[in-house]
């Protein structure tokens, strides 16, 4: 050996013939083989079991860790401004309107109650028979086609005659589906929301009337719009806060339902519309009965076929035995997390709704009738398979 410095080449004898002659293929094996043999039993569990069920969980409940987290990447909307809702059978309406701060016309304006229809037929009876002695005109489009592009039966059509009590006001009119499966739901939805517009229009619809905007089971009080109609001054727009129930009136969620709202009409400006449009609301103003059925096939519709099917994550969600289980537990359908914008709210509303056992202040033909809707009272989960 020649003086000088003595260079060491340290070698590990694990790898030692990844360095040897072959294919690619059988090269690249051989370094597989070696990194596999230096790795431990700890990391062999983490590789190939811990790994692999992270990647399940959140695939089966990633929908849930979205919403859970919500808080840290959406801010909570812009409160709306509350406006104190009074109201008692014994005070005269002239009294009602100065306690909201308005005052009192001499006749009262015009109402249209305008709605999409799918296959609600029974929440439109109680909807409609709960405003009939203020509403003028009713005004109802329906499709052949679902929101989702699937083709449905004109359902209103096919039990118009359960509804003669409507007709010498009804504006009844049908639009023709696009049935564009892959498209979003609500591009459907507005394209045949504008439609009911120009029904509006048709059914002769003007200046200053009250227009009720909401979906069919979205219910104003009769008494909410016998006074919106009567008083002077009211806001040109103003958002209706209802009772929010699901499944029926025995499961009550919050007082946080607002997308229906009423407005004094205006030709070149108002527009039918389901989105916040005003920053005024009126308290305690109806209710909001979401997923009120009597048929389990109802369920299942509805959740094949409205604006969000993408919460339909599974084939099992539609099973009807378990559809069955979830409404009489007050559960979610959609095996979601609560839509809250805070920590507090979301683990305050976590698990089943509480059963509610008070049928105070509901639709009064409800109740005149409650051997019919016996579904939709408190302490009745128990669906029809339809």
């Amino acid at each position: 050996m020649s003086e000088g410095y003595y260079i060491s080449k340290k070698t590990d004898d694990i790898c030692e013939d990844v360095c040897g002659e072959g294919t690619p293929a059988a090269l690249n094996m051989s370094r597989l083989k070696c990194i596999l043999r230096g790795l431990d039993f700890k990391t062999y569990m983490f590789m190939f079991i811990i790994i692999p069920i992270g990647v399940f969980l959140i695939y089966l409940h990633g929908q849930k860790i979205t919403y859970f987290f919500r808080p840290l990447w959406e801010s909570p909307p812009k409160p709306f401004h509350e406006i104190p809702h009074y109201y008692h059978e014994n005070v005269s309406m002239e009294s009602l309107c100065k306690l909201h701060g308005w005052g009192i016309r001499e006749s009262p304006r015009r109402v249209f109650d305008a709605v999409l229809f799918s296959n609600e037929v029974e929440m439109l009876t109680i909807r409609w028979k709960e405003m009939y002695p203020y509403v003028t005109q009713y005004v109802l489009l329906e499709s052949n086609s679902t929101f989702t592009g699937f083709v449905k039966p004109l359902v209103y059509a096919g039990n118009r005659g359960k509804f003669t009590f409507v007709e010498p006001r009804l504006t009844y009119g049908v639009i023709a589906g696009r049935f564009r499966k892959k498209e979003n739901p609500f591009i459907e939805e507005a394209y045949q929301r504008v439609a009911l517009d120009q029904l509006l229009r048709i059914a002769g619809i003007e200046d200053d009337d009250l227009l009720i905007m909401s979906d069919v089971d979205e219910i104003p009080s009769a008494h909410t719009i016998n006074l919106l109609r009567w008083c002077d001054e009211i806001p040109p727009v103003l958002h209706l806060q209802l009772r929010n129930y699901l499944y029926s009136f025995e499961f009550f969620l919050d007082n946080k339902s607002w997308r229906a709202s009423i407005h004094r009409y205006q030709a070149d400006k108002t527009r039918y519309a389901h989105y916040r449009q005003s920053d005024l609301l009126l308290s305690d103003a109806g209710w909001h009965c979401s997923f009120c059925f009597r048929h389990i096939s109802e369920f299942v519709f509805k959740m094949k076929a409205y604006s969000h099917y993408d919460r339909v994550r599974f084939p099992r969600y539609l099973n009807p035995e378990r559809i069955q289980n979830v409404i009489c537990k007050g559960a979610d359908l959609f095996d979601m997390l609560p839509e809250e914008y805070t920590f507090k709210e979301i683990i305050g509303k976590l698990g089943p709704i509480p059963h509610s056992y008070s049928a105070v202040h509901l639709p009064s033909y409800l109740l005149n009738n409650a051997d019919r809707y016996r579904y939709l009272l408190p302490g009745n989960c128990r669906r029809e398979s339809g």
